[in-house]
């Protein structure tokens, strides 16, 4: 459960000598992690005889442990003007939803206002006793899409599910299947890009896997459909389905824009200019973003192991460029493609 007040421990004479971070760890466990247990620690949030105190700091017998739970940010607490939020499902430990493009994650400089946790306070406002030590406001958040990718996200409704699913991600035990439109007709069936992704060495902005600081990345892609350019209008295309094995910042972009077949839309990585991207046959469908959708995501459930599977049906926008190239999504078709060797 999440810190609804604080917590009082004694140190009794076994645990004399003990890391202070260690101690607590041992205290509020599994519902938080030791890192997290330092952010805590590092905010003020843990006094030790109403001192604060370092974590690598040593306890003694008879010591008073106090743990304030985070306040929540003040320019947070009023969600009013959140947006509308899709969720897929809920239970007592996670959240599963369905962001919408254009939504931003959580609050960011340039993004403070109506954005996934904003919508996720509105929907489900105990989160806000999960405010992180460091004053910005992440509830439950565990991974990460992109502005303009759609599609599933889990979120942890308690810090036990937050610390297990954190687990998992980190582990790479969670399989997460995306859809993306790319430019050109992609040759190979099936390919494993295995390039690290760092910094862009100029542009800050970007990733790149010419990066001089890399971090290893792995992105597995299997080819859907191909479609051919037309005479009306329509470019060539691929449709892929793609399974990241890593989880680098821009990954799956980054990794199809070095291989020669960016996504469409994707301004930043070549994949053309909103106003020319993605033109259907009929000249009537264009992508006003980049073509990446989070289709799956496969996860074990934080309290039963369960194995539990989420999928959000691709937005109209997808639907639309498929439908104008003569693929339907259907349910069938989505369970063909995520299974598909």
């Amino acid at each position: 459960m999440a810190l609804d007040g604080k917590q009082n421990f004694a140190v009794d004479p076994a645990h004399g000598g003990t890391r202070l971070d260690v101690f607590i760890c041992a205290q509020l466990a599994p519902e938080f992690s030791r890192s997290q247990i330092g952010r805590m620690i590092k905010a003020g949030l843990v006094t030790v005889n109403g001192a604060a105190a370092r974590a690598s700091s040593a306890v003694r017998a008879g010591d008073a442990i106090s743990v304030a739970p985070p306040p929540v940010p003040q320019s947070h607490q009023s969600t009013g003007d959140a947006p509308a939020i899709d969720v897929l499902f809920a239970d007592k430990e996670i959240i599963v939803v369905n962001k919408a493009a254009g939504m931003t994650v959580h609050p960011a400089p340039g993004h403070p206002d109506a954005t996934l946790v904003d919508a996720l306070l509105a929907r489900f406002p105990e989160l806000a006793a999960m405010a992180e030590p460091d004053g910005v406001l992440r509830p439950g958040i565990v991974h990460r899409l992109d502005k303009e990718t759609s599609g599933v996200m889990i979120v942890a409704r308690t810090p036990f599910a937050r610390t297990a699913l954190s687990r998992q991600f980190k582990d790479r035990t969670v399989r997460k299947t995306y859809l993306a439109i790319v430019r050109g007709v992609v040759a190979k069936d099936r390919q494993t890009i295995a390039r690290a992704i760092g910094r862009h060495p100029v542009e800050r902005k970007r990733m790149s896997v010419a990066s001089h600081n890399p971090r290893n990345a792995v992105s597995h892609i299997a080819v859907l459909a191909r479609f051919k350019p037309d005479t009306s209008g329509g470019e060539a295309a691929t449709l892929l389905r793609v399974r990241p094995e890593t989880g680098r910042t821009h990954q799956i972009r980054v990794h199809l824009a070095a291989i020669g077949h960016p996504c469409i839309g994707d301004t930043l990585y070549g994949g053309g200019t909103k106003r020319d991207a993605g033109k259907s046959p009929a000249d009537a469908v264009s992508f006003e973003r980049h073509a990446l959708h989070a289709l799956a995501l496969s996860v074990s459930h934080p309290r039963s192991n369960a194995n539990l599977e989420f999928i959000a049906p691709p937005p109209e926008d997808f639907a639309a460029f498929l439908d104008a190239r003569g693929v339907s999504i259907d349910s069938p078709t989505l369970r063909r493609w995520i299974e598909i060797d």
